[in-house]
């Protein structure tokens, strides 16, 4: 797989963050932060989807997620 190096500054308070998890969960810091990275822009593509899709749920009575899941449970 190939690999790209990214640079970002941390401020203090989320450094000690970091490196206290990486020491929790014997991850590397850099394993924590692609973790993080993918899981925030997984949360972002699935709330654009989300808004994309409102129109059409809500045309069909779906108000809440507790309609969505009453329908598919």
């Amino acid at each position: 797989m190939k690999t790209s190096v990214l640079t970002i500054r941390l401020d203090e308070d989320l450094n000690d963050l970091l490196g206290k998890a990486s020491r929790q969960l014997g991850k590397t810091r850099s394993e924590i932060a692609r973790e993080a990275l993918r899981r925030q822009l997984r949360i972002s593509q699935f709330e654009a989807l989300r808004r994309k899709i409102m129109p059409f749920a809500e045309a069909r009575g779906y108000l809440t997620d507790e309609d969505v899941f009453t329908e598919v449970s």
